[in-house]
């Protein structure tokens, strides 16, 4: 023991680790070396050995620059709207610009009220859809206040409520003063940014630039000692001022309040200015918009399979790779404006980018295009094996290539050229070899326009042709097992792994997907076998943990390839989401039993009578035999459930889920 506290005292006080600010640049007039130690990281990385609040003690300048993927996606985007307008018969006289764009679209703003946010910059989480169609923003001032508001603290304070029932008029908007109106106007009266309390210790109490500062951080620290020493200069400002010491006082505190939750306006209008340009890239410009959003995230799988579903849903094409057309990148092949189009027709396509191939790398695709550009397009494998580097391009990556239909242009069958796929290597390889020492038969000129018969093997079926797709580039291409169940799923279902996201840790879910991989573990202490699922739905996938007493029961249901229904309970952790499986059933034992009950999810925050109004008024249109069902989620509290009544019963249709969905939000109707 003696030892043990000899060796803590030497370690006490010291320097456990040297770590970095993700984007903080410190400045100064000088060479830094005049002011700070400095540290090189292993990474040759320069950096000041005092932390950020040192750094500030002794009078530098420290900056954040924030680095954003988002950038990068809208400038790709602008590039391919160009790229078109370039092309275009009567091409414009100046190119399209993102800093040109009006700021009172009425088509960017209905996109985002009908909750369309998918790939849209801080709006795409579930919990954030729900808040927005609540909301319907209709002017960009409506935007800096959500990315202010959509935070725990907020949400679980009642403000976010608040905000959005005074801006649908369901709650009066009253000042304490007249003087606070042209303050709070823009946010209904609510106090949801920092620089709004610096505006009324300045308006109302008299304060300098900086005396309204530290007033801001003050309350933003809830230090009592602090804020009961701010309150005496306030009030006597504010007495000079001519304000009422009641009013005085109820303000301060009122400020004092929601200072705790305030936010930086400035930081949230930039934010605000990034999503709307984003929503009005995908409202006015889709196909091009969501091209470079799946280029940004071609090496994350499960956001190019949740952009891909979304690409679909807007009625765009999303072609395979293909070896002659094909870029790294994910490119436009034909878009139009929606309004321009016959509803459910297609806006255009997207070919999909060789970079999202596995085992397909970049030095491979170099190769690929440059040999299509010397030497022309390939007319089929075997002219794609004799033109490009096999050094570069090796059997896995032509392997690959074919699993995806990457060589569906030349009308031979996927089975037959990988059944053919080292013969045709063989003769490609051959003849690069004869053509780099100069060597030609007397036969080429006859034999150069034949090739060798792939053989004669019958194509795989449309199960292996899936199976063959994912594999190679990690999702289903030319179709999906659970397309035909689309409708089925949207009924049943109350989640999908895309929504999984904005429910609260514990909550009970119902998910539909196919089981796209499953390990059999043992427990250590009763030694019974339990289930580690993998089940994908149209959106991507999400692991499920079926317990030992649940595997004994359901086990014979996890050697289905058909749809399954899993309800369970959600767990959130820093390593993603879960869900520990409570029921398993097959689909189409759950439609063969019939529906026997709908339940419409409801999200406390925002909810109004005239949300209530609205959804009743809808059921009373739909009348039939099955009982509704109200859960209403409380971001604070367990939810509740509520039966609506024998008067009110239901005959479920996909015209009475649209209809409730428009008002609520999308996948708030499940049946059961």
């Amino acid at each position: 023991m003696a030892e043990l506290i000899e060796i803590a005292r030497n370690l006490e006080g010291q320097v456990r680790h040297a770590s970095k600010h993700a984007a903080g640049v410190v400045i100064s007039e000088q060479p830094l070396t005049e002011y700070v130690p400095l540290f090189k990281t292993p990474k040759d990385e320069i950096t000041t050995q005092f932390d950020m609040k040192g750094v500030e003690k002794i009078g530098l300048v420290k900056f954040d620059f924030l680095g954003l993927r988002t950038l990068t996606v809208i400038d790709k985007a602008v590039k391919h709207i160009n790229n078109r307008l370039a092309r275009a018969p009567l091409a414009a006289e100046e190119q399209f610009s993102i800093s040109r764009i009006p700021m009172d679209d009425q088509k960017t703003f209905d996109l985002l009220s009908r909750g369309e946010t998918a790939g849209i910059f801080q709006l795409e989480s579930s919990g954030m859809r729900e808040i927005v169609i609540k909301m319907k923003p209709q002017c960009f001032e409506d935007l800096i206040a959500l990315v202010a508001l959509y935070r725990p603290g907020p949400l679980q304070s009642g403000m976010v409520d608040d905000f959005i029932k005074r801006k649908k008029g369901s709650t009066k908007i009253s000042y304490e003063l007249p003087a606070l109106e042209p303050i709070l106007k823009d946010t209904y009266g609510v106090i949801v940014y920092q620089e709004q309390v610096m505006q009324i210790s300045r308006t109302l109490a008299g304060y300098s630039l900086g005396g309204a500062d530290l007033l801001r951080r003050a309350m933003g620290k809830k230090d009592p000692e602090v804020m009961a020493k701010e309150k005496v200069p306030f009030l006597k400002g504010a007495e000079k001022q001519g304000v009422d010491p009641k009013k005085a006082e109820k303000i301060f505190d009122l400020m004092a309040k929601f200072a705790e939750y305030g936010f930086n306006k400035s930081h949230s209008a930039a934010y605000a200015l990034i999503s709307y340009q984003t929503a009005f890239l995908k409202a006015h410009y889709p196909v091009e918009y969501m091209a470079a959003l799946l280029t940004s995230e071609v090496q994350d799988t499960d956001k190019v399979v949740k952009y891909i579903h979304e690409a679909r849903q807007m009625g765009i094409d999303i072609l395979p790779p293909d070896a002659n057309s094909s870029m790294w990148d994910f490119t436009v092949v034909e878009a139009h404006d929606r309004d321009t189009v016959e509803p459910g027709s297609t806006i255009g396509s997207i070919r999909f980018g060789l970079a999202a191939v596995k085992n397909v790398g970049i030095s491979a695709i170099e190769a690929i295009i440059e040999a299509r550009g010397s030497k022309g397009a390939f007319t089929s494998i075997m002219d794609f094996c004799k033109k490009v580097d096999q050094r570069r391009v090796n059997r896995r990556v032509i392997e690959a290539l074919i699993k995806c239909g990457g060589f569906d242009f030349s009308g031979s069958r996927r089975a037959q050229m990988l059944e053919g796929l080292d013969m045709i290597m063989d003769q490609g390889s051959k003849q690069q070899e004869q053509e780099a020492i100069g060597q030609f038969s007397i036969f080429d000129s006859l034999d150069s326009h034949k090739e060798p018969a792939l053989p004669a093997v019958p194509e795989w079926k449309e199960s292996q042709l899936l199976a063959y797709e994912k594999e190679s580039v990690g999702f289903y291409l030319s179709g999906h097992p659970l397309a035909a169940f689309q409708s089925d799923i949207a009924r049943y279902a109350s989640v999908t792994t895309e929504t999984l996201d904005g429910v609260q840790d514990g909550k009970e879910v119902t998910i539909c997907g196919i089981i796209a991989g499953m390990k059999i573990k043992v427990t250590k202490k009763s030694q019974e076998k339990m289930a580690i699922l993998n089940l994908e739905d149209l959106s991507g996938t999400v692991e499920v943990v079926v317990f030992p007493d649940l595997y004994k029961t359901s086990q014979h249901l996890l050697l289905t390839d058909t749809p399954l229904i899993v309800a369970g309970q959600l767990d959130k952790s820093e390593q993603g989401s879960k869900i520990k499986a409570l029921r398993l059933h097959l689909l189409t034992e759950v439609k063969k039993r019939g529906t026997t009950r709908m339940d419409i999810r409801f999200n406390a925050t925002g909810l109004t009578q005239e949300d209530l109004i609205k959804v009743k008024e809808i059921l009373l249109r739909y009348q039939g035999t099955i009982p509704v069902y109200l859960r209403l989620q409380n971001p604070t509290r367990p939810d509740s459930l509520i039966s609506v009544g024998r008067e009110i019963r239901v005959n479920p249709s996909e015209q009475l889920i649209t209809e409730i969905e428009s008002v609520l939000g999308s996948g708030v109707v499940s049946l059961a």
